[in-house]
């Protein structure tokens, strides 16, 4: 028993030593530190080294990384930016779920796949990366341009829809069948779920919070730590009331770290808890996780099925893009603008590799399929910096890229 910790805890050790040199290698080149914990665990696992293995230590870190990195997912989404959202971004979010996921789901059907693994093969074509999208645009000094707003928002309200209908792919997938009386309970437990979270997300939270910081106030012993616990408590259970509805925890995970943020905590409570559950999250679960799901990954793909890897490549990439056009068109919005912001919502990121893992482990795609889509996960994400870039220069040539300042926008 000894000697087995004692391996999984070198394993550990070397699992986040790679994550953290290849993390930091794909930053410098310009890149999601997602991306480089993947090769990591490409590299250095049975695909290719073999010198890193799954092991139960790693397996239990790894749901926790998922978990943890929902929360963190969560806490970015900011609620009433989502209601005042403006019709462009919400038709484009629309636009760039409805028609990849269509194009995936047709794609399952032509591949005769089962009806489940068709949805999830949906879910992860109209997946996006609200994290992704804020870094490239930050680093392409972009955020005060026209295209970043609505990006920013269509990737926002993108986030929230392949997280709600997850939860009903899930449900439906545990049922199997298109049993009316089944899928109508498990539509009931989750319209529960959803309004149970919503009353203790909107009356029970800000009222814990008050008192919490009242107790801080007069007896001091509330400290930012013990704030940290309480919010690790409420997502926690958040997750709980997920599993009772028979949705997954992540659901639970990403509701919790959204309602935490619209709880009015003091500001330096809420830095504290931001900061401390992005560094657990980003600095040591998630790294475990991307890392062990490159285990995962196969090359087989490449040789085996090249024909159907180049399909779905092009129905991802394609998907995104013209949904994301297609439905600017009816905006401001230049034509050539909604190209752009196509560009740009095209990279899927965590969000595919997270809906593609829990796939896998429910036995709905098989090892080939999984391995697809995080290929396209990274490729499409990969291709976001290259893409935007080059849409921005079209723009600028065109005299299209429009600034905006204090809410109007101008011509650059």
């Amino acid at each position: 028993m000894v000697e087995a910790v004692d391996i999984d805890i070198l394993s550990l050790l070397l699992v986040l030593s790679v994550a953290w040199v290849f993390g930091a290698l794909a930053e410098r080149l310009g890149y999601p530190t997602m991306m480089g914990e993947l090769f990591a665990g490409i590299a250095f696992g049975p695909a290719l080294i073999g010198l890193l293995r799954p092991s139960e230590l790693l397996s239990v870190l790894s749901e926790l990384g998922v978990f943890l990195l929902m929360v963190y997912v969560g806490m970015e989404v900011d609620l009433r930016e989502l209601f005042e959202l403006g019709p462009q971004s919400l038709l484009i979010a629309f636009g760039a779920f409805v028609i990849p996921f269509g194009m995936g789901y047709a794609a399952g059907v032509w591949l005769a796949i089962s009806t489940g693994a068709a949805l999830f093969l949906g879910l992860a074509m109209a997946a996006t990366s609200l994290a992704t999208k804020s870094r490239i645009l930050a680093d392409l000094d972009l955020l005060d341009t026209r295209i970043a707003n609505v990006l920013l928002g269509g990737a926002l309200a993108s986030d929230v829809g392949v997280l709600i209908a997850f939860a009903g792919v899930d449900s439906y997938v545990t049922v199997g069948t298109f049993e009316p009386s089944e899928i109508g309970t498990i539509v009931l437990q989750a319209i529960g779920f959803f309004a149970v979270t919503l009353v203790l997300g909107y009356r029970f939270l800000p009222v814990a919070w008050r008192y919490i910081e009242r107790q801080r106030e007069r007896y001091g012993f509330v400290d930012r730590t013990t704030a940290f616990t309480f919010a690790l408590l409420v997502s926690l259970l958040f997750a709980y009331l997920a599993t009772l509805a028979e949705l997954h925890m992540i659901v639970g995970g990403f509701m919790a770290g959204m309602f935490l943020r619209q709880a009015d905590v003091e500001p330096d409570l809420y830095e504290h808890m931001h900061t401390v559950m992005y560094d657990l999250a980003m600095g040591f679960f998630a790294p475990v996780f991307f890392v062990t799901v490159g285990f995962q990954i196969t090359f087989g793909v490449f040789s085996d099925t090249p024909g159907i890897l180049a399909v779905l490549v092009a129905i991802a990439f394609l998907g995104k893009i013209i949904g994301s056009w297609l439905f600017s068109l009816p905006t401001s919005l230049t034509s050539l603008e909604g190209l752009v912001v196509g560009f740009g919502m095209n990279g899927r990121g965590t969000v595919e590799i997270i809906i593609a893992q829990v796939a896998y482990e429910a036995g709905v795609i098989d090892q080939s399929m999984f391995s697809i889509l995080v290929f396209i996960a990274v490729f499409t994400t990969a291709l976001v910096p290259v893409t935007v870039t080059w849409g921005v220069r079209m723009l600028e040539s065109a005299d299209e890229l429009v600034y905006v300042d204090s809410g109007v926008p101008t011509e650059d």
